[in-house]
């Protein structure tokens, strides 16, 4: 009887090894987009982390056009009206956004809206924007949870705080700190070159509008749309933004200059400190487009 139930107790000791094991295995090999059990969601390179070294005193700031892009929100003309200004909050770490509006829709929301991509273009096109700023590659899908914000895209501005009511007086002000975009050039979190868009929660894009440096510097020198120029080469590459994008840059806005990163794409290790993307970053980028060559 007694070797029966030591045998019992081994099978079962062995059992509970198995399914831990197998609880293990399946855990981390789940996509690290959706929702692990009994954990938060994630972006393929992890969750988002705050950024604590952002320029004190640099201001950002993106005013929206006189007409929509959405001609049917104001069929006789008109947009929403208004400004969203950003600096570094106290001691640099994270963002505080401010954002002022009026002559909103009647109806329709609330209005959700994202830092996007890319600037806008001198046509106003919001869909030539692109995608959400997403530099940890999370996805829209699923849902922000505002409770975990760092495992949000850093592009949803109004899933982590709140989207924007309509009706009313048609006025709407939030003053808010984001923790985990940035002002600091040369990180995937920075918006400083990139565009703010206002949406109906159907995705259809109202308006937008680039941000631009008001305070702290001039601004800086970039291009219309993510690309980075092969070094040696006479071809700029534009790189599909799955998560975040990389840009090229031209000192002094002459032809034929050296491309220098500009850290728009995913993060890389340490790249919450401060880290930016150098020179050798550039060549092994630029050695990578010419072997698909």
């Amino acid at each position: 009887m007694r070797v029966l139930n030591s045998i019992s107790l081994l099978l079962a000791a062995a059992g509970t090894q198995v399914t831990a094991q197998s609880t293990t295995t399946a855990t981390s090999a789940a996509p690290s987009s959706t929702v692990i059990a009994g954990g938060p969601e994630t972006g393929k390179l992890g969750n988002a982390t705050i950024v604590s070294n952002n320029p004190e005193g640099v201001v950002y700031k993106a005013v929206l056009p006189a007409a929509a892009w959405f001609k049917p929100s104001y069929p006789d003309g008109g947009n929403i009206q208004g400004e969203i200004t950003a600096v570094a909050a106290p001691g640099g770490k994270g963002v505080t956004f401010t954002v002022k509006l009026s002559n909103l829709p009647k109806e329709g929301g609330p209005l959700p809206y994202h830092l996007h991509v890319a600037p806008v273009p001198s046509s106003g096109n919001c869909t030539q924007t692109l995608a959400h700023l997403d530099p940890w590659q999370r996805g829209q899908t699923p849902a922000c949870n505002k409770a975990l914000p760092e495992t949000c895209e850093v592009g949803d501005l109004s899933g982590k705080h709140e989207g924007i009511p309509t009706g009313g007086d048609g006025t709407y002000e939030n003053t808010y700190t984001e923790y985990y975009a940035s002002t600091l050039e040369g990180l995937g979190a920075f918006f400083g070159n990139r565009s703010i868009v206002f949406h109906y929660p159907n995705s259809t894009r109202i308006t937008c509008a680039n941000f631009t440096k008001v305070e702290g510097g001039a601004s800086s020198s970039v291009t219309l749309l993510p690309s980075v120029t092969v070094p040696g080469g006479n071809s700029s590459f534009t790189i599909a933004p799955t998560g975040g994008v990389v840009t090229s840059t031209t000192a002094g806005g002459g032809s034929g200059s050296s491309p220098s990163a500009t850290g728009t794409g995913a993060p890389l290790p340490g790249a919450a400190s401060g880290v930016r993307v150098g020179a050798a970053g550039a060549l092994v980028f630029g050695a990578a487009v010419m072997f698909m060559l």
